[in-house]
């Protein structure tokens, strides 16, 4: 008895680098994890797409399948895009079983990535009182999305940064001029993004005026660690991995 596959779902971009970091976050998985059968699907622009991962799973005889969206908040992609997806690529296969796990975010592990970013970026811990970060995420219009990061950036500027502004790509200038106001004496955009694409070039472009720029949060191995957890919160209601723990 196996445990179930996971296949990680990502957006999908143009940008040769998305798809780059997302099979480079899978290898991570697959190291920490080497009994678990791990592969990437995309939504769109990049291959191979979701359907095509289910199909040739069930073709080699997968029946247990995990689908992890590479999400940061639970908005449209998590609550309708990839449900459907999902259900109309796994109908197709008789005796084949797809549990959808919980997206990524909010997470400590992910903030966790974001303080490794900083410091990957030169931001110095003891530095934190007199350093304003710029949260900037990719933008939703969901209510629930939106909420999540106002919450974390409150969450996050608790831990003793001098404040936390959540921005989304057409506002981070915007707000790397509002901290410069306050006087904050050093300001640092970090991205809340997992993958290079056009939004986080937008940021960076948006962060012109900043002293320090993050990286995106990548393979981090916080992120690695996070798609595990979610992954076992998800399977455990398939037998076999009941049978393994």
């Amino acid at each position: 008895m196996t445990a179930p596959a996971l296949l990680v779902i990502a957006h999908g971009s143009r940008d040769p680098r998305h798809a780059a970091t997302v099979h480079a976050l899978c290898e991570r998985v697959r190291a920490a994890r080497p009994e678990v059968r791990v592969e990437p699907g995309f939504l769109d622009h990049c291959a191979p797409r979701v359907p095509q991962v289910i199909d040739r799973l069930a073709a080699e005889g997968v029946r247990e399948l995990v689908a992890l969206p590479l999400l940061l908040t639970r908005a449209f992609h998590a609550k309708t895009d990839i449900p459907s997806v999902l259900r109309e690529a796994a109908g197709r296969h008789r005796g084949v079983t797809v549990r959808q796990s919980a997206v990524l975010g909010p997470s400590a592990l992910l903030t966790a990535a974001m303080e490794r970013r900083l410091a990957e970026a030169g931001v110095h811990a003891a530095e934190r009182g007199t350093t304003g970060v710029v949260l900037a995420s990719a933008g939703s219009s969901d209510p629930e999305a939106v909420a999540v990061i106002a919450s974390l950036a409150r969450e996050w500027q608790r831990t003793g940064w001098a404040a936390v502004r959540p921005a989304d790509p057409s506002s981070t200038s915007d707000a790397v001029a509002a901290l410069r106001a306050e006087g904050v004496r050093r300001v640092a955009v970090v991205p809340y993004v997992l993958a290079p694409g056009v939004l986080p070039d937008r940021i960076a472009r948006g962060a012109a005026g900043a002293d320090f720029l993050a990286p995106v949060l990548g393979d981090a191995a916080e992120v690695a660690r996070l798609v595990l957890s979610r992954y076992a919160a998800c399977a455990r209601g398939f037998h076999p991995l009941r049978r393994a723990a």
